[in-house]
């Protein structure tokens, strides 16, 4: 009762009201704390990153060491990318639950075990089972489930928001690169894992702690209602259902269609004589060229929406990968690299941006969950591919001319969802 009775006056304590007004502002959307924490949620996704790098840079020196194919090394990267689209939404899953901290930290630890693990395997299949079920999983907190906690946390910005915090994973693919290739050429590959396993656990689980906060509540505005009457499912004629599957098989086509350069650069390089350094240098440009082009899809997306964004995505994307079959001279791949880096980057925030647009609020977690995952099946799937066209054919020219098609699939997929857009708004005027 005494406690009871301080806590009550504390309460009419005009110093008390105070206090907890100011920290009531804090947790607003936009507030100075919104912007603190998406700078960390930038950090842990650059940090927690290089588990979708590495193995691109390892890929030829795993290879070598277990005597595999080019198609059974790429795996190891196949798995990695399963078991990122799988953990995305369990991850998802738990942070709609229980707050993003959790999630963030079990998959930090999972991150770290996984590394270590890799640098101990035996074999490729012992290589390629911690890549998947602890790696993959492990990153993919620090990708879909953080762009959505991030999006609770703007309105007004909320588009740049998630493309700052989708670029996380792309920074993570300009810095590390560079540093894990100079270390597995001095350290080892192994070794090169282990360190990074001990780094990242020891990062990342004190940077969840700036996390911990309970989201803003969200409230219903204006603007919001008037984007719910432009756009949602009914406005292009379709199910949400029937949208969902159409956004799905889309992001796998642009995905796979992105996973040639971005999966097999390196070894590519490696291939016609200019070395894998060369290749990670050029991954490096490429996804650093994709910082600038998410950011500046998140400007676009907030202008003219995530749809035309994302077919102007994947246009670019074709081009550059066109460009590609007819230029192999290491100054025009750079070129090419960084081109194709600015074109894509912001196809896969965009698929963010549509599902707010056209799916009610309370299911954008899961919706866009569920289209991450496709776009990662579609790297999987790609990284497999390329790898498997290269060993029957000698070459990957026939694998580049494979990512072209797949994404004509993503790029019809999208002229038919603005052309129903379009169509309906036509009927309704």
């Amino acid at each position: 009762m005494a406690e009871l009775a301080t806590g009550v006056l504390a309460s009419r304590r005009p110093g008390m009201r105070k206090c907890r007004v100011v920290a009531s502002r804090t947790s607003e959307p936009e507030s100075v704390y919104a912007w603190w924490r998406l700078v960390a949620s930038m950090a842990l996704s650059t940090i927690g990153g290089v588990g979708m790098w590495c193995v691109v840079v390892a890929l030829p020196e795993v290879q070598n060491e277990f005597g595999a194919t080019r198609a059974d090394a790429s795996l190891a990267y196949t798995l990695t990318m399963i078991g990122f689209a799988i953990g995305g939404v369990l991850m998802g899953w738990l942070a709609d639950r229980f707050r993003i901290a959790l999630p963030l930290a079990a998959g930090a630890i999972a991150l770290g075990l996984g590394f270590v693990l890799s640098g101990f395997a035996a074999n490729l299949w012992q290589f390629a089972l911690a890549q998947g079920l602890l790696v993959g999983i492990g990153t993919s907190t620090t990708f879909g489930p953080l762009i959505a906690d991030v999006s609770l946390w703007f309105t007004k910005r909320r588009g740049i928001a998630v493309a700052i915090c989708a670029s996380g994973n792309y920074l993570a693919g300009t810095i590390w690169p560079p540093v894990v290739q100079h270390f597995m050429q001095t350290e080892g590959w192994r070794h090169t894992y282990i360190a990074i396993g001990l780094f990242c656990a020891a990062t990342m689980v004190p940077l969840t702690m700036a996390l911990r906060r309970r989201p803003p509540v969200q409230h219903a505005a204006p603007a919001q209602a008037r984007t719910a009457q432009l756009f949602g499912s009914g406005s292009l004629g379709l199910s949400p259902n029937t949208l969902m599957i159409l956004l799905s098989i889309a992001g796998v086509g642009c995905c796979v269609a992105m996973s040639m350069p971005q999966v097999h650069i390196v070894a590519y390089c490696g291939d016609l004589g200019y070395g894998v350094a060369r290749g990670a240098e050029m991954l490096s440009v490429m996804l650093a060229c994709g910082i600038v082009s998410r950011i500046a899809s998140g400007f676009i997306a907030d202008r003219i929406g995530g749809l035309p964004t994302l077919l102007l995505g994947s246009v670019l994307q074709g081009v550059a990968l066109v460009l590609y079959l007819g230029f192999n001279g290491l100054t025009s791949l750079f070129v090419i690299s960084g081109l194709f880096g600015l074109f894509q980057g912001g196809i896969v925030p965009s698929y963010a941006i549509i599902v707010r647009e056209y799916f009610p609020a309370k299911e954008a977690g899961t919706r866009f969950g569920v289209v991450v995952m496709a776009t990662l099946f579609g790297m999987a799937l790609g990284g497999w591919m390329s790898g498997a066209i290269f060993d029957a054919t000698g070459s990957y020219r026939a694998a580049f001319a494979n990512g072209v098609l797949w994404n004509l699939l993503n790029g019809s997929i999208v002229l038919f969802l603005l052309f129903r857009r379009s169509r309906r708004r036509v009927a309704l005027a």
